[in-house]
């Protein structure tokens, strides 16, 4: 019950006008980042930061949870209408989506695709607003050797559960860390990397590197890629609404199995992209009609739907509670916080609780808010795609200059977000994952506080992480998932041993 009124009270806060105002502006730009291709929620939210700084923090956090919403529905869009994903995760969205609008359903796979979202979204809320309490409660009594075996688990997942080769994602997560090294070293005030310039004293901002690593490296992939939007239209009309609405309900246990995916994803570091995919061929399987899937089945919207937002609003659960993002937005996001002076981890719950209700009430306000504006305002979204590439790009980068120089008024950092666009481009091309490095930038000044206070405390002893029950079993878990990729090869190469299955995307 205590967790119900402080969610009362964050809804005073997230219904002030000036919140609600936010809400909606935010849920618009979003949906806008959803449309273009490969911008994603990540880049938008990088971008657009800047113009936050202004705001209170409850309000700045609102308007971008927001744009994060947005960008949910958004992808959907472009999935369904152009055969086009507009994130990552919706790539599973095109294999149905887009053949029910050749069949001239696509009114029908639009409004199944945002209505599935917002449940799947919803269910992730509801679990945040009573599990975030108990895992909050529980981390107050982490001290920085379980701080570190926490960041540890974090980097390690993404290892153990990495798509491509492991080996790619430590070398991008240790550029990162070497990336975050770069300054003035907190503890000892020795400057670390500068080579002699007064600009690198401050080190590398993360929205700078961000902004230029997910945003002006797109840009040129998709220069590279030579982008063409030819698609079908769409119009939803109440008519549609109601009858696919009245349609659903036959699909509850497909939606509440994809939402439950797309959580235990969301929790840990896997992410939309993969519990999309998973959820998708999930429901293949377990269907009566597995065979016609790819052929325009209202399940194959369904599910993918579900799992992606669910698993990228369950990602914020790690954050709010642990100071762990479980998502390259949700770094983005923690970023953010820690520039208005706010430190995500279970204090937040204790020192800000305005701060964090008002943010998990506007998440089922900004829910709400999106599935409204994607069902009513669908043409014009999809009218935008109609404009030139050339255009649009020119625009995006326009903004991301812009960012990044207000971050400290610096031109600079302009040449910064170039250099690490073009870094950005090579380990695209190179298939190397941004997300572990982006991770790592975020959290390696805070990882490397916390082990070496721990070493302080234990005066150098590395037994500190393993000197209790509770912190031996986090690095005990991060080691597995460290080691499971070797493990899975040996498993494949030892004839006693069963052989890892790889199933194909």
């Amino acid at each position: 019950m205590e967790e119900f009124g402080l969610l009362m009270q964050g809804f005073a806060v997230a219904l002030e006008p000036q919140n609600m105002l936010l809400m909606l502006v935010g849920v618009v730009l979003g949906v806008l980042i959803g449309v273009l291709p490969g911008l994603g929620g990540a880049n938008g939210i990088a971008i657009l930061l800047p113009l936050t700084f202004a705001m209170p923090p409850v309000s700045a956090i609102i308007m971008l949870s927001c744009i994060y919403w947005g960008a949910l529905f958004g992808g959907a869009i472009t999935s369904i209408l152009f055969n086009i994903p507009g994130e990552p995760w919706s790539v599973a969205t095109t294999f149905d989506g887009y053949p029910m609008a050749q069949q001239g359903k696509a009114a029908e796979a639009l409004t199944a695709a945002f209505t599935s979202s917002f449940v799947g979204a919803f269910v992730a809320i509801v679990m945040i607003t009573f599990i975030a309490p108990v895992i909050a409660g529980f981390a107050l009594r982490f001290g920085p050797p379980e701080f570190f075996a926490v960041m540890f688990l974090s980097f390690a997942s993404f290892v153990g559960m990495s798509k491509g080769p492991a080996l790619k994602t430590v070398c991008a997560m240790m550029l990162g860390f070497l990336l975050a090294a770069v300054g003035m070293d907190t503890v000892t005030g020795q400057l670390r990397m500068t080579f002699g310039s007064t600009e690198m004293i401050r080190g590398f901002d993360f929205l700078v590197a961000v902004i230029g690593l997910f945003g002006i490296s797109e840009i040129l992939c998709s220069i590279e890629d030579g982008l063409r939007f030819k698609g079908q239209r769409a119009k939803i009309d109440l008519k549609v609404v109601l009858r696919v609405w009245a349609s659903l309900p036959r699909h509850w246990l497909l939606a509440m199995r994809s939402a439950l995916i797309g959580c235990w994803m969301g929790i840990t570091p896997a992410g939309a992209t993969p519990a999309s995919f998973m959820s998708y061929g999930v429901a293949r399987r377990m269907s009566k009609n597995g065979a016609s899937f790819g052929k325009g089945r209202i399940e194959g919207v369904i599910a993918p739907e579900t799992a992606a937002h669910a698993a990228g609003t369950s990602a914020l659960l790690p954050m709010l509670t642990l100071g762990v993002p479980g998502s390259p937005t949700a770094a983005v996001l923690l970023g953010g916080l820690i520039m208005w002076g706010l430190q995500p981890g279970p204090m937040l719950f204790t020192e800000q609780k305005d701060f964090v209700w008002g943010l998990i009430a506007s998440m089922y306000l900004g829910n709400i808010a999106g599935l409204l504006v994607v069902l009513v305002a669908v043409p014009w979204f999809a009218a935008i795609l109609r404009v030139p590439f050339s255009i649009i790009a020119a625009i995006i980068l326009v903004v991301c200059a812009i960012g990044a120089f207000t971050v400290s008024n610096a031109e600079f950092d302009i040449t910064l977000m170039l250099i690490f666009g073009v870094i950005g481009y090579v380990l695209k091309k190179l298939d190397y994952p941004l997300a572990p490095l982006v991770l790592a930038l975020v959290l390696g000044d805070r990882t490397e506080e916390a082990f070496r206070q721990s070493l302080l405390i234990s005066e150098g002893s590395l037994g500190v992480f393993f000197s209790n029950w509770l912190v031996s079993t986090i690095m005990a878990a991060g080691f597995a998932l460290l080691l499971w990729p070797l493990i899975s090869w040996l498993r494949g190469l030892l004839p006693g041993l069963p052989a890892r299955r790889v199933r194909p995307a």
